[in-house]
């Protein structure tokens, strides 16, 4: 068996590894990118502002570099032999360079790095981020080692590389250490990386969520204005701290002192509401920063949501904000609330103000946000933080993840998205946070137009939505079909504990809703399990003879509040029960208060008892229409207006449950993958041709390459020569067309199997090569695919597809003809871990015939699951592969393995992803 050992991927950054934002530890931000020409003038003024120390220790001199060094510094044409990345910010109203970092080759495999930070910037975390950027841009142009020398008391910069996560050498000589890392990414090393972006994230969000002291930029008098409802509703909702008005043409806004400027506060503000015209608002987040802001939330529209010039607008917004260190939510936004009693903040124009609870939401639509802030007091729903992050232009969706991972006031996250900014990386970071905190998501636009036109059974099976459904089934996300039912959800995981299993016991006092609940769990996957005959038998003790102690538990409609309790009591802490639902339907006999009062106590009473690890929900078919949850000591118990919902929301949270006691999946490395072959076959077709198919010959090397199981054989370009190879390999054979124009070669005859004898072979030759003249397309014909002919084991299918956002998705369902019959076909994003395939195999319709069926064997999954693991890893190694088809793969019996009969592989010139 090949050998097969954890694959650590660096985490994916909000931008990418060469450019973009970088968010220091303290929180502030700045930009990195890779040096150029014209920073010359910025890089020399950056060494001479450093400390004759760290020019000593930068450069081994006391005086700084010569020009011609400076020179050599901006030229990052050729990372294969040398890069230098620059930090910067704004700073008096110029960029300023802040730190660098550079490696430059010292052999095929080793370069030497270095890096400087200014002296006012020590101990934010500059030269960690710095050398873990280095690194990675470093083995992507194929070094696999870092190497650097300093003087043995400079222990910041041993700091930064002892502490890296990178295993490697160290030596002392003559006060002196040289340092040598395999920089290739680790456990330790990913790990740090993930933990270092998580907390800075974290520290950069504060100022949003628990800022000292707040400005409103644009604070009016008039009371139709946004800028006056944000200051009423900070004033209103008593945020506690000092809020400040910002208006340059009055004196006094709301009976509060007014000042016309950000810089003129008596102390700087952390945050900022910024409520202008757009065209004002360059001109704010200028004086903010001169101002000591932090963070700024800017409401005003007329930026990227308009296009054109507010497109462009946005982008200068954006550079300002990261030019200053800040951060922004926005533009175009409702706001955001904390509802902490030690914060209290409502930095929105959104009157409602929601009860403190456990909850964080993110909205990427402000109007939508005003009706989640009512449904949520609506229904007692109480928020810890909400956030309108309306054109994302800084603060996204995945900081906010980050934020609320580490927020000990958050217990569930829910997410309304419109559309994603970085798919991978939220992939990440979901995947992490759902381990330990539900996300519940709504996402909209499902049903857009469906699959692009494509050459491939893989790219037109992948609709629209298929990508997004993938992720959140990858990552734990819940996904929610509208905003009731995301309401719904966290009504539950919010207040109960995650059911062990999927063993569901109902009681109700009507049967109708029983056996609509009893409907619902079923075809949602949870069981209704038959009661012990001890509990059936304590059941009948106190139920009237014409009640049902099966499951569902018809206690009838004359069920008293007593019968409630006690039949509580039995079924809970019942061993072959996981979770209760409680389904009441007032009928006038019994008081509704009554029995709510029942269901509390019996709760209690189990709970106490030691039943606490069983989440219970409550249906009440009220007229009165949605009911109140009930409470009891420390506890929540949500409550359904009808049974289905009930049944529908306890499902997906046994399925997250499920997933969430799942160890964490694996991305596997494999020890006889060759990357660099198959490259430069698919590098040199896009050289030759241009984009397009591969050519049978080309597409072997690839897969081979790859460790992907292909039959032997070859292609023959003449009748002799496929005669002679079908007599290297045995009959029978199977001859079928080579060609990368012609996809369904089954449909001209060009496919011909069960050949016994090598004048079948010349014949099926001449014969594919008379359909094709035919029709005129000899110039398709690169030859024909001879292999041995498989007649065992299920026939599969496994591809590729990319999607222009999240990138390749991995297909895999039921081969030959039934791919496009059936459509029994799965999809996940890449990379796809080993838990993933080994789903992937499991989901779709036709896995019974691959357990074995009416006398077949069943089919190698192992063998199965290693071939999706290893496209995986080939369509994440070479991006230049946009389209990929393995149909059929016959699926041998377990330990023979499996055999890809067809493939096609198409390429198309593409940047390398994060």
């Amino acid at each position: 068996m090949t050998p097969v050992r954890p694959l650590y991927v660096p985490p994916p950054y909000q931008d990418s590894a060469e450019s973009g934002r970088l968010i220091l530890r303290d929180g502030t931000t700045a930009t990195i990118r890779p040096a150029r020409p014209e920073d010359r003038d910025l890089l020399q003024a950056f060494f001479n502002r450093l400390s004759t120390e760290s020019r000593w220790r930068r450069f081994f001199s006391m005086a700084g570099p010569a020009m011609k060094v400076v020179d050599s510094l901006c030229d990052s044409s050729e990372p294969r032999s040398r890069l230098t990345l620059v930090v910067l910010r704004t700073i008096e109203g110029a960029p300023r360079i802040i730190a660098t970092g550079t490696y430059v080759a010292r052999d095929q495999g080793t370069a030497e790095v270095a890096i400087a930070v200014d002296d006012d910037l020590h101990g934010r975390g500059l030269g960690t981020l710095l050398l873990e950027r280095l690194a990675l841009l470093a083995v992507r142009s194929g070094f696999s080692r870092l190497w650097a020398v300093t003087q043995a008391d400079n222990l910041p910069m041993l700091e930064v590389l002892e502490s890296s996560g990178f295993p490697g050498r160290k030596k002392h000589d003559s006060g002196y250490v040289e340092i040598d890392l395999s920089v290739q990414p680790t456990e330790a090393s990913v790990s740090r990386s993930e933990m270092r972006d998580r907390i800075s994230t974290a520290a950069s969000l504060r100022p949003f969520f628990e800022p000292r002291s707040v400005a409103v930029v644009g604070a009016s008098r008039d009371p139709s204005s946004i800028g006056y409802r944000i200051l009423d509703a900070l004033i209103v909702n008593h945020f506690q701290g000092p809020v400040y008005p910002v208006n340059p043409n009055a004196t006094v806004v709301g009976s509060m002192r007014a000042y016309p400027s950000v810089r003129e506060l008596p102390e700087p503000a952390e945050l900022a509401v910024i409520a202008v015209p757009a065209s004002a608002v360059l001109q704010a987040i200028d004086d903010c920063a001169l101002g000591g802001v932090r963070a700024v939330v800017v409401i005003s529209a007329g930026f990227a949501e308009v296009g054109g010039e507010g497109k462009r607008l946005q982008q200068q917004l954006v550079e300002k904000i990261r030019g200053y260190g800040m951060r922004m939510v926005g533009p175009n936004c409702l706001g955001l609330l904390n509802t902490n009693p030690r914060v209290r903040l409502n930095a929105s124009f959104s009157p409602i103000y929601p009860p403190p609870g456990k909850v964080a939401m993110s909205s990427q639509s402000g109007a939508l946000g005003l009706a989640i802030l009512s449904l949520a007091r609506q229904r007692e729903l109480g928020l810890s933080t909400f956030v309108s992050v309306g054109n994302k232009g800084d603060v996204s969706g995945n900081d906010l993840l980050q934020y609320w991972e580490e927020d000990e006031h958050t217990a569930v996250i829910l997410l309304y998205l419109e559309s994603f900014g970085n798919p991978r990386r939220f992939a990440r970071i979901a995947r992490r946070v759902s381990r330990s905190k539900p996300i519940v998501a709504v996402k909209a636009g499902r049903t857009q137009a469906g699959s692009r036109a494509a050459g491939s059974h893989t790219a037109a099976l992948a609709a629209s939505d298929v990508a997004v459904e993938a992720l959140f089934r990858q990552t734990g996300v819940i996904r929610a079909d509208t905003l009731d039912e995301m309401f719904d959800l966290a009504a539950t995981l919010g207040s109960q504990p995650l059911p062990r299993g999927r063993r569901v016991a109902i009681l109700t006092n009507a049967g109708g809703p029983g056996i609509l609940c009893a409907d619902t769990c079923e075809a949602a996957g949870l069981v209704i399990p038959e009661l012990s005959e001890a509990a059936k038998a304590v059941l009948r003790s106190f139920l009237p003879v014409t009640a049902s102690v099966a499951n569902p538990v018809d206690m009838i409609a004359s069920a008293s509040a007593e019968q409630y309790r006690r039949a509580i009591e039995i079924l809970l802490p019942a061993s072959e029960v996981d979770a209760l639902i409680v389904i009441s339907i007032p009928v006038g006999i019994t008081d509704a208060r009554a029995v709510a009062g029942a269901i509390r106590e019996g709760v209690a009473a189990e709970r106490k008892a030691g039943g606490a690890g069983k989440p219970v929900i409550a249906c009440v078919m009220a007229p009165e229409g949605i009911p109140a949850p009930l409470f009891l000591d420390g506890e929540r118990i949500p409550t359904y207006f009808f049974p289905e919902e009930a049944g529908r929301v306890l499902a997906k949270a046994a399925a997250y449950a499920e997933w969430r006691s799942q160890p964490v999946g694996m991305i596997p490395d494999f020890d006889d993958i060759r990357s660099e072959p198959a490259r430069e076959v698919c590098r040199s077709a896009l050289g030759e041709r241009g984009p397009g198919w591969l050519s049978a010959e080309e597409t072997r090397q690839v897969l081979t390459a790859f460790g992907l199981p292909l039959p032997p054989g070859g292609v023959a370009r003449t009748a002799e020569e496929a005669a002679e190879l079908a007599r290297e390999l045995g009959f029978p054979v199977t001859v079928k067309l080579a060609s990368h124009k012609i996809i369904h070669k089954t449909e001209i005859g060009a496919v011909q199997l069960n050949l016994a004898s090598e004048g079948a072979v010349r014949d099926a030759f001449e014969k594919i090569r008379a359909r094709l003249a035919e029709d005129n397309a000899l110039d398709a014909m690169e030859g024909v695919l001879v292999q041995p002919m498989i007649s065992q084991g299920v026939e599969v299918m496994a591809g590729v597809t990319q999607d222009p956002l999240f990138g390749p998705l991995i297909a895999f369902g039921l081969g030959g003809i039934h791919v496009e019959i059936l459509g029994d076909v799965c999809f996940r994003v890449t990379p796809v871990t080993d838990r993933d395939a080994e789903e992937m195999v499991r989901e779709i319709r036709g896995f019974r015939l691959l357990q074995g069926y009416r006398g077949h064997p069943p089919a190698d999954l192992e063998a199965i699951q290693t071939v999706l693991l290893r496209l995986s890893r080939l369509v994440e190694e070479i991006p230049e592969i946009i389209e990929l088809d393995l149909n059929p793969i016959f699926a041998l019996p377990p330990d023979q393995g499996c055999r890809i009969a067809d493939a096609r592989i198409r390429v198309e010139a593409h940047e390398s992803r994060q």
